[in-house]
């Protein structure tokens, strides 16, 4: 067992005595559920999967579901048309609240129940089958394999899914649902009886984690800038009313099942899952809240941790027959610029008038945008043989 998957594995001991909550019983196929199930997940950006404890299990994903359909809806439609129809805005309510705007009728968000039917209602199709196709061909793409429904789970949620119907009635009185209510809320049930282990909920974080590019395919499945709104969505309302304290305590965006799944996103680090079928009374999995915040602390993933790598860039200086040459690596970000600003102001001072200083960025994994600009202006005020390799 190599170190990090033994880590994991004791994390998993730790949590393991926590026998609080007991698994969701309005859904009659979750009540089954055996309440010690218990698993955990993490995928670097190199696609390894480490995982420990009951990993092959199979659970439906349920509202996990609702970000990586919101993925879906803003590939097809576009984040203008999908504001349109649902907002981004926290309800600090259970997720099976009746949280609309006051003048629009909008959902507070999509992940929420009512914003999650308003969400699947903007999937391309004309009936439930071949809206199903585009979720399942997306989730699967965003698992590394493919998924499929648990029809037993479906039949129960839709024989126990009146107050969902209701909600959908609701918002189609308001326009915001403009098809058939049906359609809409079947296939949300369906959606979210999708099986998953906790190896598929770790692949699909990470592939959030990494900008929509799953790490263990290679395969592109949402453009960066989906990822990014999916993700900003998660961090402020994907907990349900346990959202802001969980941003405080862990820092993640995170998202959870009534099943017990939970899956949360370290930026450009990894992305990590969990399994334990004991809910609290948010209906968050309680054993699963524990591992990820202990990990979290552990490794110093919260999002508002200060990270050097961010404002010292990583570089080297070298001599060279033809001179000096600082060689830039990793991101650049708009904050680095200040510290290769520094390095160069300092070798105007105390090299001679006609020194050849080249900075090489030919290896820099990431730049922004404002970053380069700013780099190019600080090389308007050099001397002639300084330069810039792009």
């Amino acid at each position: 067992m190599d170190p990090i998957t033994a880590l994991l594995d004791d994390l998993l001991a730790e949590v393991r005595p926590l026998t609080s909550g007991a698994p969701a019983t309005y859904i009659p196929e979750l009540a089954t559920a055996d309440p010690d199930r218990l698993a955990f997940a993490v995928v670097g950006p190199r696609g390894r999967v480490r995982d420990v404890g009951d990993t092959d299990h199979e659970f439906t994903i349920q509202s996990i579901s609702k970000p990586f359909v919101l993925a879906l809806a803003l590939s097809e439609r576009g984040r203008d048309a999908v504001l349109a129809k649902v907002g981004a805005e926290p309800s600090g309510e259970p997720f099976n609240a009746i949280s609309l705007e006051k003048h629009t009728g909008r959902p507070a968000n999509p992940m929420v129940n009512a914003g999650a039917i308003a969400t699947t209602a903007l999937v391309e199709g004309a009936g439930i089958d071949d809206r199903m196709t585009r979720i399942v061909e997306t989730l699967s793409a965003f698992a590394g394999r493919s998924l499929w429904v648990d029809e037993d789970v479906y039949a129960s949620e839709s024989a126990t899914g009146d107050r969902n119907r209701a909600l959908a009635h609701l918002l189609r009185s308001h326009g915001v649902i403009e098809g058939s209510v049906d359609i809409a809320v079947e296939t949300y049930f369906r959606q979210c009886s999708l099986l998953v282990t906790v190896r598929d909920l770790a692949v699909m974080a990470s592939t959030l984690a990494f900008g929509g590019v799953n790490p263990v395919t290679g395969h592109r499945v949402v453009a960066e800038t989906v990822a990014r709104d999916v993700l900003s969505i998660m961090a402020s309302c994907g907990m349900y009313d346990f959202s802001g304290e969980w941003l405080l305590r862990v820092g993640l965006p995170a998202k959870s099942g009534v099943s017990g799944g939970l899956l949360a996103v370290a930026p450009s680090q990894f992305g990590v899952a969990a399994f334990s079928p004991r809910l609290d009374a948010h209906g968050n999995s309680v054993r699963g809240i524990a591992a990820v915040e202990t990990l979290s602390e552990r490794f110093g993933m919260h999002l508002l941790e200060p990270h050097e790598s961010v404002s010292v860039p990583a570089l080297t200086v070298e001599e060279t027959d033809s001179g000096r040459v600082v060689r830039l690596s990793g991101e650049l970000g708009f904050a680095g610029t200040e510290r290769i600003a520094a390095i160069l102001r300092e070798l105007v001072e105390v090299l001679p008038a006609d020194s050849s200083v080249t900075v090489d960025a030919s290896d820099l994994g990431r730049t922004h945008p404002a970053a380069l600009i700013a780099l190019r202006a600080e090389f308007d005020s050099m001397p002639a043989g300084f330069r810039l390799a792009e």
